[in-house]
């Protein structure tokens, strides 16, 4: 059973965990694919609860992306598996299926067709909104290159997982 919330009652669960590695997870054609993110920002834009994310051009994720326009940030509420962060943050879903190899709990989303999962029971549902080009690695001498993208999401719906207590 899962237990909807207000997006900005979880903001200092996910900025203190996000510089650790939170999830962001796609699914594209029922295929499903996670990756960790390190930055991001939650705030408000035109009057709605708005998630940051960036994600570069070159990634499977980014494909996933741009194909359904919908995926979900997972966060761990208390301490999670290093596995899961180290194989989701280091393996490319082109070549592992990180979410069967880690055995991970799958939860269909609510209002996303990206998954959830049990692991990380904090899940921000989202749906892309805006995305940007942006500026990373400025150079000494003022050249500049185009590393990667920003995608500014809006968090539709965020729900924690209720945890059974025997």
């Amino acid at each position: 059973m899962n237990e909807h919330i207000e997006p900005f009652s979880y903001a200092e669960a996910l900025m203190k965990a996000l510089p650790k590695g939170v999830l962001l997870s796609t699914e594209k054609k029922g295929a499903m694919n996670t990756m960790v993110i390190g930055w991001g920002a939650l705030g408000t834009n035109w009057g709605k609860p708005v998630l940051t994310v960036y994600v570069r051009e070159s990634r499977l994720t980014r494909d996933y992306l741009d194909a359904s326009g919908e995926f979900t940030v997972n966060v761990p509420l208390g301490a999670v598996d290093p596995e899961i962060i180290k194989v989701c943050g280091s393996k490319s879903g082109r070549d592992l299926d990180k979410i069967k190899t880690l055995s991970l709990t799958v939860q269909q989303g609510e209002t996303v067709k990206a998954p959830a999962f049990k692991e990380l029971p904090l899940t921000f549902e989202c749906k892309v909104l805006f995305r940007q080009k942006t500026w990373l690695n400025r150079k000494a001498n003022g050249i500049q290159q185009i590393k990667t993208a920003t995608k500014t999401v809006i968090s539709s719906t965020s729900r924690k997982s209720r945890v059974p207590i025997s």
